[in-house]
Parts: structure tokens; sequence; C-alpha cells
């Protein structure tokens, strides 16, 4: 972002210096450094990114479930027998053991692990393009509220020269007392709808510093503004285009196959599974003779469950039953982003109509108040003529503008629906996405006590609360002092009696 004043002029400056007030420095703002900045520093996108972690996680804990597993034991056993004589005795021992044949178990849980990472980084990625979607919009919202701004100063503006100019032919005695009121009412109206719309923009504004994750009351220079670009992809071409391309989709199909992993892995507990495993044991007897040994242990585990009363049976049928789930929810993605894509194409198009027809109604607009305003000022046109010509003017251009920024809207969500990937500068800027200032803040916060902006040392705030009892009890005797001092005066010139 560049950096510029923000005055609008040398007067402004000249004025601001005289009034003692910081002059104030915004940040030109691109729609396309917007995109980038979201991309790099979003807390929302960071959140998401850690699904990542949380992924490989998971399918690090299958590979190493089916690799190679060490494990010590020791056990202290006393055995009281008929004869009250006791067993007492020591073990030590270490086994290795690795799953030789786990019914395909393992196999599935592995495959499921690749699949759940595969998904999370298609996750990231189209968080990244959803991220794309809101700071376009939030741009062409803060773009179309500051025009709004425009368009309601200048009704305030003209309301205004107008009410001075009936006030004027009312003291000429030309125009009656009524018009100045009515005048006055527009006026104030307007001055409503002006305020109401410098608000919008500040949320607008505010919205976007968010996704941005900039400083909050940082001043923003938006300097990209609407430009016609012409979208000529029939709807379904981007119907079939998305379904190819949209990554939540890709993302329901690697679930789908989680889902049919997890039936296999559920199965796999009706097979049997082998282990093999070696390692040494020692034994150390105390009672009722003392002596030790020692041995190696080697071989294999074959193990088959023949009989659990129907759990296994149960935790197949809740697999499949979340595998049906998840066929279900990929062929339900797939409707919605049908309707969704339809309906951001529709509404595109009726903005291009609407802004195709209001760029003429404009011209007429303000056509007609000016053909209002000086027939009221010649004395031949009436006081309801002005107000509905300058309202016309005023709707006819929030028209316009809305048709702007809605086209401009709406084809950014079109192109979202479709799945359209970031550009090469877009993913290089979400590549930088590591600890930004926001976490360094938060480290910060956890290690450090955090001191009072301006903060005294201790050695000047010690015994400040004694001080300022120390102080608050001299002005009180002060006080009474002085109040003592008045009475004997007035005692003696007599004004007090008793």
């Amino acid at each position: 972002m560049k950096r510029r004043s923000c005055g609008r002029g040398v007067a402004l400056l000249a004025a601001a210096m005289f009034l003692g007030l910081p002059s104030a420095s915004c940040a030109d703002l691109s729609l396309q450094d917007a995109i980038n900045l979201a991309l790099a520093q979003n807390t929302s996108l960071r959140i998401t990114q850690k699904g990542e972690d949380t992924a490989r996680a998971q399918l690090q804990q299958a590979k190493i479930d089916n690799g190679l597993k060490i494990t010590g034991t020791e056990s202290f056993d006393t055995t009281l027998k008929r004869s009250s004589s006791t067993d007492s005795k020591n073990e030590i021992g270490v086994t290795a053991s690795y799953p030789l044949y786990t019914s395909g178990k393992a196999e599935a849980n592995i495959d499921s692990g690749v699949l759940g990472l595969k998904a999370a980084e298609l996750s990231t990625e189209r968080s990244r393009e959803n991220l794309k979607l809101d700071v376009i919009k939030a741009y062409y919202d803060a773009l179309e509220a500051r025009r709004t701004v425009d368009v309601r100063q200048e009704t305030v503006d003209k309301y205004q020269d107008h009410y001075t100019n009936v006030s004027q032919l009312y003291a000429a005695g030309s125009k009656a007392r009524i018009d100045v009121i009515r005048s006055s009412v527009e006026l104030s109206n307007a001055a409503q709808d002006l305020i109401k719309a410098q608000n919008s923009y500040e949320v607008d504004l505010a919205t976007l510093r968010n996704y941005l994750n900039i400083d909050r009351s940082e001043p923003l220079n938006l300097t990209s503004d609407f430009s016609y670009d012409q979208f000529n992809i029939d709807m379904d071409s981007c119907i079939d285009y998305a379904y190819r391309n949209r990554k939540d989709l890709m993302i329901d199909l690697y679930k789908y196959q989680q889902a049919e992993n997890a039936v296999k892995a559920a199965k796999a507990d009706f097979g049997p599974s082998v282990t093999l495993s070696a390692g040494p044991s020692w034994s150390h007897s105390f009672k009722p003779a003392t002596s030790s040994d020692s041995d190696i242990t080697a071989g294999a585990t074959l193990s088959w469950n023949f009989w659990d009363n129907g759990l296994t049976r149960a935790k197949v049928q809740e697999a499949e039953t979340s595998r049906d789930v998840a066929k279900l929810t990929l062929t339900k993605d797939q409707e919605d982003i049908d309707l969704s894509l339809r309906q951001a194409y529709y509404n595109m198009r009726e903005a291009e109509k609407r802004l195709n027809s209001t760029g003429d109604a404009v011209k007429q607009a303000e056509e007609d108040y000016f053909i209002a305003r000086e027939k009221y000022r010649a004395g031949e046109g009436l006081m309801l003529d002005i107000i509905d010509a300058q309202e016309a003017l005023s709707t006819a251009r929030l028209n316009y503008i809305s048709a702007e920024y809605d086209y401009a809207r709406y084809k950014a969500t079109v192109e979202n629906a479709m799945g359209i990937e970031l550009t090469d500068q877009e993913k290089e800027a979400a590549a930088k996405m590591t600890a930004t200032a926001a976490e360094k803040a938060e480290r910060a916060v956890l290690q450090e006590p955090i001191a009072p902006e301006n903060a005294k040392p201790d050695k000047e705030t010690k015994g400040l609360a004694k001080k300022a009892a120390d102080a608050a009890a001299g002005e009180a005797k002060a006080a009474a002092s002085h109040a003592s001092a008045q009475v004997i005066q007035d005692l003696a010139e007599g004004e007090v009696t008793k």
C-alpha cells in the first residue's frame, strides 16, 4: 500500500495546522493489494490452515500404528500359599512387536489419512477463494458507500442552495412562508440520509480492515473503481466448469472415499491379525529361595475374534451409514452449487441490464431538475416540482451506482461459484502466511507483563495513595481554617448574631 496526504487542498491543510489538528495519512489501497493482504494475514484463514497440520498428524499416527513398537514391563508379585509360605519375584521384560497382518485395517487407516490430508489442503485453498470473494465484496461495498455519500452530499448542497433562494424570495415577498418551511424540512431529511450514508461508509471500511487484518483505525484511500468487464461464458458452461473444478466437491469425494475405508477397517475386525514379537526378559525370585533367570522370546501371535456379541457388526453398520451420508452429501453439494451459480448468474445479468438502462436516466433526471429549478426561480413552477425532480435525480444516480457495483459483485460471485482458482500473484501472497504481527503481539502478551501507556516508574508512584490522602486532608484543613477566619470576621462586623 502506498501512502499519500488525505488533505483536499492547501486551504484545508492550512486550516488543520492553524487549529492544531494532526494531519492524517491515508493508505492507497487497490483491489489487488487488498486481496493479497488478506491472503497473507487473515486470521480466519490461518485457523483453516491449521487443519492441514491436524491432518498430517493423523496420517502420521496411522503410519506409526502400523509400525514397529517397543514396550517395557516390570512386575513384582507375591503369592501366599496354603502352607503359609510366600513366593516373591520381580520380572522385567522388553518386547518389540510388529503387526504383520491386520486383514487390511492398517492399510485402510493409512489411506484415510492420506485422503484427509488432501481434503485439508483443498479446504485451505477453497477458504482462500472464499476470502478473495469476501474482500472483493467488501471493497466494492465501501466504494459504493463512498459514492453514495457523494450523492447525498450533493443533494444536501442543492437543498441548501434552494433553501437560501426560497428564503430570499420570501423576504422579497414573492414566495409564501410554506415554501420556506417545506424547503427546510427537505433539507433536514437530506441531512439525515447523508449521516446514514457516512456511517455506512465507515462500517464498510471497518469490515474491509477486518478482512485485511490491519490497524482497525487506519485511514484508507481506495484507488480501484468499477470498470465494466463483459462476461461472455454461458451458464451451462459455468455449471460444467464448476462440477469439474469446485474444490469442495473434491473434498466431498475424498470424504466419501474415507468413509469407504472406514467400512473396510470395520470389516477387518471379522478377520484374523498376525503380530510378530521378540524380546528379552529377566526374573529374580526372593522367596522361598533367591534365584535369577533370563531368557529371550520370539514368536508370532494369531488373533481372531470369533464372537463379540455383535459389536463388530454394529460398527460395520455405523460405518456403512456414514458412507451413505457422505455420498448423499456429495450429491446435495452438487445441487447447491448448481442453484447458487444459477442465482449469481441471473443476478449478474440483471445488474448488467440495469447498468445499461440507468445511464440515460441520470442525464434525463439532471435535465429535469434544471428545468424545474429555473421555472421555480422564474415564478412559474411549484415547490413540489423541485422536490420531485431532486428526488428523481438522487434515485437515478443511486440506481446507477447500485447497478455498477451489483454487477461487479455478482460477477465475482459467479467466478467463485465456478471454482476459478487464485492467480499466480495471489498464490504467492498466500504462501507468505507465516508468523504475522498479530501472532508476535500475542506471544508478547503471553510472555511479558503489560505496562500502561505513559506509566511512571515505581519509585515515583510508590506511596501515591498516601500522598493523595495527605493532600486531600491538607486541603480540607485549609478550607476549615479559611471558614473559621471568615466567621470571626463576620462576627466582628456584626453580620453573625447567632
